[in-house]
């Protein structure tokens, strides 16, 4: 095995997540298998491959010309908002502050 249930419990407190002992155990192999596939890629003989950016070569990107048009009108924008105040969309705090 590639990395231990102590190494997916230090990224999961990294990640502030708190995982089950059926979670940590199903990670940890989803973990490992991916390592594991990445040992494969890595042991591969690349040398004579010419690098490129994009698989396929004859994609190129169309965009628009960014050209300054009519905006809508703050009326128009919060007319469909299920909830607003003083011209702006009202959301729900998500982000407790301690003070």
């Amino acid at each position: 095995m590639r990395i231990t249930k102590e190494e997916v419990l230090h990224v999961a407190r990294l990640a502030r997540l708190e995982l089950t002992e059926d979670e940590l155990h199903k990670f940890t192999d989803q973990m490992d298998s991916i390592l594991s596939w990445m040992d494969k890629l890595a042991s591969l003989d690349t040398k004579d491959v010419e690098p490129t950016y994009h698989a396929l070569d004859n994609l190129s990107n169309v965009l628009r010309k960014d050209e300054p048009g009519d905006s809508l009108s703050q009326h128009s924008v919060l007319a469909n908002a299920p909830s607003r105040e003083g011209g702006f969309f009202k959301v729900p705090r998500i982000v407790d502050v301690e003070e």
